[in-house]
């Protein structure tokens, strides 16, 4: 009998092995759609993975089976389902970076009635934890659990500004930099001077660069060892911005991340 045991082993191994290339696949498919929504339909998704097209179907398919995944009927392009969306909400809510950096950003939200983010880096780009909207009539169109891109937000940037100068390079270099409006940064010399400049004076700012008509201070928060782990921001829409507001929201901005830096030092790991 124990003649057979190491073969028993292997058989088991292997099969964990098979198991785990499964489950890659099926997170490579779900991070594609997840980096596209509503972009890709089975012959893009196929190609952006670089699947078989029967494997990709047969992924796709389990995906939209447990609600993670859903397909517009019109485009049969497919976007993260809300039971995605609903789990992760929940990790979000019981997050200590969530749940500390709230009475911050509600405290922001109300010294400047203007709509305050709070986001996270999400593999080339940002995505949103936390939403304070502004009571104003024109709000936001943004949402909890969206992603935006490094080069064309106040949070990339700021997050980009807080990385070693050689990593911040690396990453740029790597961008596809689409133009979203006129003010977009598009080329990677001129956008590595942007991060630069963001640096040196200690916030981020949006110029109207993702959103016509929307402008954005945005800052580093930082965990106990000193790594950057998320960005604050808010969002001001042109018409209710004024030049002479400028050091007003940046001060206020960099005195927030800071206050959510030293709390988070506070907690026990």
């Amino acid at each position: 009998m124990n003649q057979h045991a190491p073969a028993s082993k292997g058989k088991a191994a292997s099969g964990a092995v098979q198991g785990t290339a499964a489950f890659s696949k099926f997170m490579t498919v779900l991070q594609a759609i997840a980096d596209n929504p509503g972009q890709l339909d089975i012959g893009k998704l196929t190609r952006q993975v670089q699947f078989p097209r029967a494997t990709t179907y047969r992924i796709v398919a389990g995906l939209m089976a447990e609600g993670l995944v859903t397909q517009d009927g019109d485009a049969g392009t497919f976007a993260l389902g809300n039971r995605l969306i609903m789990l992760a909400s929940r990790t979000w809510e019981q997050s200590d970076l969530r749940t500390t950096a709230r009475p911050f950003i509600e405290a922001l939200r109300n010294a400047t009635n203007e709509t305050v983010h709070l986001a996270v880096p999400s593999g080339d780009g940002m995505a949103y934890i936390d939403k304070l909207e502004s009571p104003n009539a024109v709000r936001m169109m943004t949402r909890i659990g969206a992603r935006v891109e490094f080069h064309s937000t106040s949070v990339g940037k700021a997050y980009l500004a807080a990385l070693p100068d050689d990593e911040a390079k690396q990453i740029i270099a790597t961008l596809a930099l689409p133009r979203f409006t006129d003010h977009t940064f598009t080329e990677a010399n001129a956008f590595y001077d942007e991060i630069c400049k963001t640096r040196a004076r200690g916030y981020s700012y949006d110029h109207e660069e993702n959103e016509p008509d929307i402008r954005c201070f945005g800052s580093m928060i930082y965990d106990r060892s000193g790594q950057p782990v998320a960005c604050v921001s808010i969002s001001i829409p042109l018409y209710r911005y004024s030049d002479d507001r400028h050091d007003e929201f940046a001060n206020l901005i960099r005195t927030t991340a800071a206050s959510i830096t030293n709390a988070l030092a506070l907690i026990v790991p």
